[in-house]
């Protein structure tokens, strides 16, 4: 082989290996697969997690990879297959790679910079299981709930939105990800364009790729997205739909500048689009005032507010709500009564009451002290621990930071090495709908138990960056 050889084929030449081994045997290790198969260490990195994905070996932090245990196949156990399924399916294919995870779950012991959610210890748990025992003894509990969500619930929704947002412009949804699907669904059909933040969250380019829409990157800088550059893309592109998240962007962390707010509903209005407004960081302030919705401030119907309580709350608090005004909201309760008629009734009257406890606002405001230490414990570490990396921000809301690899970094290669010893981290590629322009990593400081080992998790990734920088000059040398 050699340095042109895919990772493809790398993997292709391990398979027989991998057969040969038993579960439990260790693989040669990195180097020495560079050397005895002549290639660079991107492609043993991408061939690794590609062979983890596949269930086929594991990655234990600090220690190696070994062969996974393997599993009966029902070629080898059925007298039946499904590859008939290859040609009855249509080319709509669900694309999950932004949303998941190719090196599979992570070993025990490994430190989370990746999470999207805040860790138990931030969570109101105690607030949580006693609401939701309560609502699980109401004589109603198990009833059908409304279609459109408790009438109280979305009340306490419209009142948390502000501006002129009545309970009847909400509909309570599963979830911020229930609700990107749903929106996407029902004002934009298969094939066209949907606008988006450059870099944004992977989970709504997963959700507006399954939608059939086609995600048109337009770039972002200190203070947002860019008006001039918004307005072109709608010219060019012909959307009518832009995809945005003014309030610490994910992964950014960027706050729309009040200038633009207008501005960009402005360019909207005239171009004849909707605006959909993910607003799942509301909660996660921690650096000062946090701007209002646009929602709040819109007068044509131009905006469909996305708001979620799972992220200052707990990852199965599944309760989210989409705020809209006219035929669009018709649209979008059509479109969540054909999937699942509505939403469990016990986990809304848990939700509604953990929202309309003064215990709420005591938590976000703790929830945003902590938050604010950890961004200030993770970016003192990463300026100490990773050389070259150029920090964006820090934030002043949000759970993560955006950080900008050095020079000559590939982001999926340190990703896979950070995970070999104890820490995962998410590649910046992910975030991005076309090429990236640069190699980042997105690490959250929520997903600890505590500063000590958000410290730990950048100090192992400094290690996983220096034997990434050794591989690639032995490669280099060769």
């Amino acid at each position: 082989m050699n340095d042109g050889s895919t990772s493809g084929e790398l993997a292709d030449r391990l398979r027989p290996l991998l057969s040969r081994l038993s579960p439990g045997d260790r693989l040669p290790s990195s180097r020495e697969l560079i050397k005895e198969y002549r290639v660079g260490p991107a492609t043993v990195a991408r061939a690794i997690a590609a062979l983890a994905a596949e269930g086929a070996v594991v990655t234990r932090p600090g220690s190696g990879t070994y062969v996974a245990q393997r599993t009966r196949t029902r070629e080898e156990g059925s007298d039946t297959g499904t590859d008939w399924q290859t040609v009855a399916l249509t080319d709509r294919a669900v694309d999950t790679h932004p949303i998941a995870d190719p090196l599979g779950p992570p070993p025990a012991g490994t430190i989370a910079l990746d999470g999207g959610y805040v860790h138990r210890s931030l969570q109101p748990t105690r607030a949580l299981s006693a609401a939701l025992a309560r609502a699980a003894r109401r004589p109603d509990a198990w009833d059908r709930a409304p279609a459109g969500g408790l009438a109280a619930l979305r009340t306490v929704f419209a009142r948390i939105v502000g501006g002129s947002v009545a309970a009847q412009d909400v509909l309570v949804t599963a979830g911020g990800q229930s609700a990107l699907s749903i929106a996407f669904r029902a004002i934009a059909g298969p094939g066209s364009p949907v606008l988006v933040e450059s870099p944004t969250y992977p989970g709504a380019l997963a959700a507006a790729r399954a939608a059939g829409l086609r995600p048109v990157p337009v770039p972002l800088d200190a203070d947002g997205l860019r008006p001039d550059l918004l307005a072109d893309a709608f010219a060019m592109t012909g959307a009518r739909l832009l995809y945005c998240q003014p309030a610490f962007q994910n992964p950014t962390g960027t706050v729309l500048a009040s200038e633009r707010r207008r501005q960009i509903l402005d360019v909207a209005r005239a171009s004849g689009a909707f605006v959909i407004e993910d607003d799942f960081a509301r909660h996660l302030g921690h650096g000062g005032a946090v701007p209002r919705p646009l929602v709040a401030d819109d007068r044509d119907g131009t905006v469909v507010h996305v708001t979620s309580l799972t992220k200052p709350a707990a990852p199965s608090l599944r309760i989210g709500a989409l705020v809209a005004r006219g035929p669009v909201m018709e649209r979008m309760r059509a479109v969540r009564l054909v999937d699942d008629f509505f939403v469990t009734r016990p986990l809304q009257e848990a939700a509604l009451e953990v929202l309309s406890s003064p215990s709420w606002d005591r938590h976000v405001r703790s929830l945003g002290t902590a938050l604010r230490e950890r961004c200030a414990v993770l970016s003192a570490a990463v300026a100490q621990e990773i050389p070259g990396a150029t920090l964006s921000g820090p934030p002043t809301g949000g759970l993560h930071l955006w950080v900008r690899l050095p020079p000559g970094v590939d982001d999926t290669i340190l990703t896979s090495a950070a995970r070999q010893h104890g820490v995962a981290v998410s590649p910046g590629s992910r975030y991005f709908a076309t090429e990236p322009p640069a190699a980042h990593l997105r690490l959250g400081f929520a997903a600890t138990a505590d500063h000590a080992e958000l410290t730990q998790g950048v100090r192992r990734l400094g290690a996983a960056l220096d034997h990434v920088l050794d591989d690639t000059v032995t490669a280099s040398a060769r």
